[in-house]
């Protein structure tokens, strides 16, 4: 793994928390960080004609995309990042520009709505415990017809952060939750990366629901099967992702299902309870 591909140098024994993020920017362990725009997004941003687009950048990081969106004219930008000082340098950085807005917080815990979300180093920092979260968080946060655009990795890292994960694992995740307008290995992509991300413009499907809940009582991945068999098979059910963990199961449907169905699916064990996560 090439040194200014690693994002840290410690595994993830450690809670990937607001202190532990802070700390990498209080000692600028910042080996993720290109120092420029990422040219497949650079592109992309080149192509986009609507400047007033409203536009997210969840855990922005330095936020070079900013910049780059301000020069070139946008005037409706939203980032947040989850560590405090990343967040004082950039609030210091673009004061009193009102073409931006700075938040101090986590991404799950945000509400409003966007036409364009921006995905840079922010999916691959995450736990993948959290990547059916990710997936209903971000259909919650974008408009009909919203766009999530930028990049994911297609390989594994020894060291993590950064999680790695291959274009089959994605296509499962955010099936039918969003359709794939691009789906594809970058050709421009930075010298150290070349052929290890894939670039994406996922629309939000706006025909479909997208259901989060928690589950407790499965053990292994043979009862994980199972109980995913077992929702994929209730009608109006198109796709069915439980977290690695198997503590949380994202659903997505053509038409709405209700608590009782799934808990009837699920009867026939007494220690698997479902509940319904609110966001």
């Amino acid at each position: 793994m090439n040194e200014e591909m690693q994002c840290c140098v410690v595994t993830c024994e450690k809670p990937l928390d607001k202190t532990y993020w802070d700390n990498q920017y209080q000692s600028q362990m910042t080996g993720w960080d290109l120092g420029e725009v990422s040219p497949p997004i650079k592109a992309y941003i080149n192509s986009l004609e609507n400047k007033n687009a409203s536009i997210l950048i969840p855990g922005c990081g330095n936020t070079y995309e900013t910049e780059y969106l301000l020069q070139q004219g946008f005037s409706n930008i939203t980032v947040i990042d989850i560590a405090p000082t990343l967040v004082e340098k950039l609030q210091e950085k673009f004061a009193n520009n009102k073409n931006i807005k700075i938040i101090l917080g986590d991404f799950f815990e945000h509400h409003n709505k966007y036409d364009i979300i921006i995905e840079q180093t922010f999916f691959c920092a995450l736990p993948p415990t959290l990547r059916q979260k990710y997936v209903y968080k971000m259909h919650q946060l974008l408009n009909e017809n919203g766009l999530l655009v930028g990049l994911l990795f297609n390989r594994s890292f020894e060291k993590n952060p950064p999680f790695g994960g291959s274009k089959e694992e994605y296509e499962k995740l955010f099936k039918d939750a969003f359709i794939f307008n691009q789906f594809d290995v970058c050709n421009n992509s930075v010298a150290p990366r070349q052929n290890t991300e894939l670039f994406i413009e996922f629309k939000k499907n706006s025909e479909t629901i997208v259901y989060l809940y928690g589950f407790q009582g499965i053990t292994c991945n043979g009862c994980m099967n199972t109980v995913s068999q077992k929702f994929a098979a209730i009608p109006h059910i198109v796709n069915v992702s439980m977290s690695s963990n198997y503590q949380e199961v994202l659903i997505v449907s053509d038409a709405a299902i209700t608590l009782k169905d799934l808990q009837n699916e699920i009867a026939y064990d007494a220690k698997y309870i479902i509940t319904k996560i609110n966001m």
